[in-house]
């Protein structure tokens, strides 16, 4: 090193972290943000912390759900294909629909944006599908953090990290375990596809199929496989919020790694189990797909992937088809997996 350059004043960006780059993504965040406000949130974005007034959003004894999440290795996805305007729904959807299976309504949301390099163009596609989510889910954006780290990432890759906070009236706490009998019915919903869960696996499967990603989709004609396998994961907020405060569910599953087969457990109480009818629908063609190109056994797709069902429902039998119909109406498509029975 020269005598010139070691006596040369140093900046951050000479470290590899651009200050003006994040203040320019927080200006593009900003009317993101504003989108998905409700009643309750107060602030703004640059502040040290979000606020958000319970009483305002109408809560009288609530109690407070948290939940955490990220969107593991579907980001590796968004990285081969160059598609990053929905990978934030998927960050949201996994965080509110797992305080919804508690009883809780989504009330505001943070994410944390970590890069090597910060490239304000992407970040700002991410952080609209965030706001997306958060719309989607009617929780509003309070805050978050964007982190450059030279050295931490490869060039162009990302990690993402979110957190919500919901609140649920104490007398409608999920599950409902008091309540729950053998004979309840198990209605699910449908996914929109593996979600945000076995991506590790589908990567080596996309592998083994010597398909590339933007090759047409074997299962979903008009789509590349990396625009169908990319597809956001269902928020189930709006579909379900309505009909718990008026108590006609008993306990909800979020749908998530382990598959149905160690999700629908977490619902329920050590007296019952939940007997799953698998011939009571139809695998979805994209689960098909992994499970013929990666010769899967059932029991590997029941415990990996949610095989096309993104929430279970524990319902009393009396009002199963009500609910469902309810349900239809809205534009959802429910059906019946089956029923709880005595362990």
């Amino acid at each position: 090193m020269s005598g010139d350059e070691s006596s040369k004043p140093m900046t951050y960006r000479d470290a590899g972290v651009d200050i003006d780059a994040g203040d320019a993504l927080v200006d593009a965040i900003k009317p993101l943000a504003a989108s998905t406000r409700r009643p309750g949130a107060d602030g703004a974005l640059g502040g040290f912390g979000g606020l958000f007034d319970l009483k305002a959003a109408g809560f009288k004894d609530p109690v407070l759900v948290s939940g955490t999440d990220g969107v593991g290795t579907k980001l590796m996805l968004a990285f081969a294909t160059g598609r990053h305007e929905t990978i934030g729904i998927d960050l949201v959807a996994m965080c509110v629909n797992d305080v919804l299976a508690q009883g809780a309504e989504p009330l505001f949301f943070l994410d944390y944006f970590a890069t090597g390099k910060l490239d304000t163009g992407t970040g700002a596609k991410v952080v609209s599908g965030i706001a997306e989510g958060c719309r989607q889910a009617g929780c509003t954006l309070v805050g978050g953090e964007t982190a450059e780290m030279p050295g931490m990432y490869a060039p162009g890759h990302y990690d993402l990290a979110g957190f919500v906070v919901g609140a649920v009236e104490r007398e409608d706490i999920l599950p409902k375990h008091d309540q729950m009998k053998a004979g309840d019915v198990l209605v699910a919903l449908p996914s929109s596809g593996p979600h945000a869960n076995g991506y590790s696996l589908i990567r080596k499967i996309v592998e083994r199929s010597g398909l590339a990603w933007d090759a047409p989709a074997p299962f979903e004609p008009g789509k590349t496989l990396g625009e169908a396998l990319l597809a956001p994961t269902k928020i189930y907020v709006k579909a379900l919020l309505t009909l718990m405060r008026h108590k006609r569910i008993k306990g909800l599953a979020h749908i998530t790694g382990g598959g149905l087969t160690e999700n629908t457990p977490r619902m329920l109480p050590d007296h019952l189990v939940a007997r799953i009818d698998h011939k009571a629908w139809q695998l979805p063609p994209v689960f098909q797909w992994l499970k013929d190109v990666g010769g899967m056994s059932d029991e590997e797709m029941h415990r990996t992937f949610n095989c096309g069902v993104g929430i279970v429902l524990a319902v009393d039998p009396v009002i199963a088809n009500p609910l469902m119909e309810r349900l239809a109406t809205e534009g959802h498509e429910p059906f019946v997996i089956g029923e709880l029975a005595n362990a």
